[in-house]
Parts: structure tokens; C-alpha cells; sequence
């Protein structure tokens, strides 16, 4: 016999909620193949079997609680009839949350009777907060592992994962036509993506398809933990400040003209391609330095000025929006920041962020353009006094005034930014000078040295 036990999960968490037990009693598990999902106040993840065997007892059931290096389980060793089944697509299957909330399909996660509709649910977490709260995703209800892979059979698949099924929505792939190539027959991405060469090369899209209509019209459903925990800080947020809104104008053609000439020579030497967020990044980390207010927490009648830049970011993934941090931003070269947008965003999306990656941020910069958005209103976390929202880059004319003082129209690449903060602390004088830095060093365009090669 084997204890499966609850590990530390993080330096400051001392205990874990079982939401969904992916086995039940009698099934076969492989060595390392996950066993149970757990969700705590700073991360999801899922606990592997420590042997390959029989799950012989389930201790700690669905919903309760249990402290770190608690036995969740007990596998009765031996050779598994999984064994050889593949693991799981860590992209493909995002960890799951102990309720549902908002998705595309609705499912109560306690329910252990046969498979019914996919459930998802994508949670949006605010700017990070200390300490982070890591969003949750919801999946559908327990189904039992397939002994080998086996392609689905009826209309719908057994279980498809938000990101799989927003991509076969998008690609026109009828997940009914689709073999999964998962544990147990489950459609991953690589699935989707196979389908949609085949058909693409077959018969090309030609007209518009309208957006399936959401299983969640009509419907209700109990807010989950997680969602009950941001709901409470987001109005004690904005109970507890004074917030409001800054924006200025920003022509960035000149940033453009310069991504241009590099872009080559960047992805070559850096492994990454070179878009407008770093340069965001670093003029931002470098106005912090300048304005130590927006980057400062208000601590009872005290003003904490943090020491260095660690500014979170916000990444949109299917389980909602999660920050991980970067630290010291003012003292990275554009493309260290670049390598770490695109390493700490590519790990969130598959849930494979440590806890203390989205903690200890002092600022935040959201790219609310990423979706087409010209520019919002960004809301304030406490305990950070303030966030950057970038809208779309876009193309429009504009006057310009040369050396000679000369005005004409000229296309330009023009950006809003949105400085959202809390006017406790922060004076709109200051989040006005704070975003003009910002605006001159983004305009002046004098990065040639922040490269990094």
C-alpha cells in the first residue's frame, strides 16, 4: 500500500480543498498519472498517483479540507492497466475549480453519476493583490479513465476542455468528427489542430459562422470559492480607495519603425519575437523609479515605498485572468523582458506557474488592447496604489508639427494609456507626470541601448 499525501503547495499555504477526485475507488492508475485535484488560496493543481496500482481508499472527500502532508489516499500497489495510457495534455486539461462559474457550460462538480455535457469556466481574476489568489477552473463531473484510447462514439466528446473546445469553435471543427488521442479518448489541441488542416484542405471556409450560442443563458448556478474570495476584494477595493482614471495619447510610430528594423535579428539571438509590451514594460519600470507614489502601498497611516519594480502582468487564459510578476523590471534589457513575458505567460496558460511567480507585485500593467479594447478603466488591487492599462495600437491620422513648427496630417501608430490608482495617495498631478514619462520615453523611442545584445 501507498499514502498519497497533500504536499506543501508553497511557502505560505498550510492546507488544500479537494475539489474533484479523478478516480474513484477500484480504478487502475499509472505511476505519476493525477489522481486528485486540489485548489488553495494561491494555486490549482493536481496530485499524482506515487505508484502505479488500485485506488484502494479515498480519505478526504470532495469539498473538505486537509492540512499539508495529510493522507488523501491509499493505492494498493501493482500493475496498472493505465500504465501505458498517455498523459494527459497539461494545455489541453486545465486544473478544475470546486464549483462552477462563468463558462460555456454549466456543471456541478460533486455529481458522480455517468459523463453529461462538458463543463468550463473561465474565472477573471483582478490585478494581483498581496497575497495572490490564483484563479480556478471548473471541470465537468468525474469520468472514468478509458483503459486505452478509444475515439468518441457519440455526438459530443466525454470531456473537452475550454481551450480546446474555443479552438475547434474557431476553426470550424466539429468535435463530434474528432478521434482524441488523450487518456481516455479526450480531444486535445493537437487533435483539433489535425482536423483543421484535413478540412481546410478539403473544403476552405467560405461565409461567416455565428458564435454558438452559451448552455449558461438561462440559467443559474452557486459562485465558486475562489470567485466569492475577488468578489469581496474587489469591493473592498474600491470601497476602501478613492480610485479614478488618467489617460493619455501616445504616438509610438517610432517604436514601430524600430521593431521593424530589429525584429529579425531579435527573435534570432533572443528566441522570442519583439511586440510593443516590452517596451511598455521597461518605460513604465523606469517612471516608477521617478514617481516612487505609484509604486507605494498605503499601510495603515504609513506610505510603504516599495524598493524595486516588481510589476505584474495580467495573462488572459481560459481559466481566467492570472498576473505573474516580474521583478526588477527597471533593470532588464528588452530582451530579457520580452524572454520573460513570453516564459511566465506560456506557463500560466498551462498552469505550471509556482505560487510565489504571481506574488510580491507592486504595479500592475494590463494590455487591454490584446482584444481590440481602445482603452478601459482598470481596477485597483490593494494593496497596490496603481495600474497601467494599454489599449490597441492602431493606425489613424494625425497632426503632427515639425522642427519648423510646420502642422499636417500624417498616419500614425497611436496607443492609449490608462493610468487607473488610488487617489488616497496619489494626486492626479502625479499620475499625470508619472504617465507624461512614460509618453516621452515612449515617443522619443531611445532604446537602442536596452536591447540587450
Amino acid at each position: 500500500m501507498s499514502e498519497v499525501k497533500l504536499p506543501a503547495l508553497g511557502e505560505s499555504v498550510t492546507e488544500g480543498t479537494i475539489t474533484r477526485w479523478l478516480k474513484k475507488v477500484g480504478d487502475s492508475v499509472a505511476i505519476d498519472e493525477p489522481l486528485v485535484e486540489v485548489s488553495t488560496d494561491k494555486v490549482d493543481t493536481e496530485i499524482p498517483s506515487p505508484v502505479a496500482g488500485t485506488l484502494q481508499q479515498i480519505l478526504v472527500q470532495e469539498d473538505e479540507t486537509a492540512a499539508v502532508g495529510a493522507v488523501l489516499a491509499i493505492v494498493a500497489d501493482g500493475v496498472s492497466a493505465t500504465a501505458s495510457t498517455p498523459t494527459p495534455d497539461p494545455i489541453a486539461e486545465p486544473v478544475a475549480a470546486p464549483v462552477v462559474s462563468e463558462a460555456p457550460v454549466v456543471m456541478t462538480p460533486v455529481v458522480t453519476s455517468a459523463p453529461t455535457a462538458p463543463a468550463t469556466e473561465p474565472i477573471a481574476q483582478a490585478p494581483l493583490n498581496l497575497p495572490v489568489f490564483t484563479p480556478q477552473v471548473n471541470s465537468p463531473a468525474p469520468v472514468p479513465a478509458a483503459p486505452q484510447t478509444v475515439p468518441q462514439t457519440s455526438n459530443e466528446p466525454a470531456y473537452v476542455t475550454p481551450l480546446v473546445r474555443k479552438m475547434a469553435a474557431e476553426a470550424g471543427v466539429d468535435l463530434s468528427s474528432v478521434s482524441g488521442t488523450g487518456v481516455g479518448g479526450r480531444i486535445r489541441r493537437e487533435d483539433v489542430l489535425s482536423a483543421n488542416t484535413t478540412s481546410a484542405t478539403i473544403a476552405p471556409a467560405v461565409a461567416h459562422t455565428p458564435a454558438a450560442a452559451s448552455n449558461l443563458r438561462g440559467t443559474s448556478e452557486p459562485m465558486s470559492r475562489l470567485r466569492k474570495v475577488l468578489a469581496e476584494r474587489a469591493v473592498a477595493s474600491m470601497v476602501s480607495t478613492a480610485q479614478l482614471t488618467t489617460v493619455v495619447e501616445v504616438d509610438i510610430t517610432k517604436i514601430a519603425q524600430l521593431r521593424s528594423k530589429v525584429q529579425t535579428e531579435f527573435t534570432a539571438k533572443t528566441g522570442v519575437k519583439l511586440n510593443f509590451m516590452p517596451f511598455f514594460f521597461l518605460a513604465a519600470a523606469e517612471a516608477l523609479r521617478s514617481h516612487p507614489k505609484i509604486n507605494a502601498s498605503i499601510d495603515g497611516e504609513n506610505i510603504v515605498y516599495h524598493p524595486s519594480e516588481n510589476i505584474s502582468f495580467a495573462v488572459d487564459t481560459e481559466r481566467g485572468l492570472l498576473t505573474p510578476v516580474i521583478r526588477d523590471a527597471a533593470s532588464l534589457s528588452l530582451g530579457t523582458i520580452a524572454q520573460q513575458i513570453a516564459d511566465l505567460a506560456a506557463r500560466t496558460r498551462e498552469n505550471k506557474l509556482k505560487p510565489d511567480e504571481l506574488s510580491g507585485g507592486t504595479f500592475t500593467l494590463t494590455n487591454t488592447g490584446s482584444r481590440g479594447a481602445l482603452f478601459d478603466t482598470p481596477v485597483v488591487f490593494l494593496p497596490q496604489s496603481a495600474i497601467l492599462g494599454t489599449g490597441v495600437v492602431t493606425k489613424r491620422p494625425v497632426v503632427v508639427t515639425d522642427e519648423n513648427g510646420q502642422d499636417s496630417i500624417a498616419i500614425r501608430s497611436m496607443v492609449y494609456l490608462a493610468l487607473s490608482y488610488d487617489h488616497r495617495l496619489i494626486d492626479g498631478a502625479d499620475a499625470s507626470r508619472f504617465l507624461v514619462d512614460v509618453k516621452t520615453r515612449l515617443e522619443e523611442a531611445n532604446f537602442s541601448g536596452n536591447m540587450g545584445f
